[in-house]
């Protein structure tokens, strides 16, 4: 086995594993952290004129948002689960429009929206955290 293969096989366990353990809240930031990564990632893609990769990753970026956006209950949440719910398909929207117009100022905006959003919910005090299986 040479050693790319291990290695990717060791990360991938680790991060199952790290899933599997993880707190509802965790997993959440998880996610965030996630979508941060493949936006940096398209973004460095899109710097080296890597249309293929870059593609990939901001598909993966709109899948992890998508995901967040699934978690969401309007019904419990009101008004604070629209907007975010809002602000999720946003964007994803910007995002597509990123890939297509080749501006990494918009990989940018997501990126840092994405960062106050996490930026809230890394500040919910750990005696919440059982109940924030649903980010609203």
């Amino acid at each position: 086995m040479n050693t790319n293969v291990a290695m990717q096989q060791y990360r991938q366990n680790h991060i199952q594993g790290g899933i599997e353990a993880a707190s509802p809240h965790r997993l959440v930031q998880m996610l965030m952290e996630g979508a941060l990564e493949k936006i940096l990632a398209a973004k460095g893609f899109m710097a080296q004129q890597e249309v293929a990769k870059k593609g990939e990753q901001i598909s993966w970026a709109i899948s992890i948002i998508d995901s967040l956006r699934s978690c969401l209950n309007v019904d419990v949440g009101g008004d604070f689960a629209q907007n975010l719910f809002d602000l999720y398909n946003y964007m994803e929207r910007r995002l597509l429009e990123a890939n297509i117009a080749n501006d990494s100022s918009m990989l940018d905006e997501v990126g840092q929206l994405i960062i106050e959003i996490k930026s809230g919910w890394d500040a919910i005090p750990a005696e919440y955290h059982h109940n924030s299986a649903q980010p609203a």
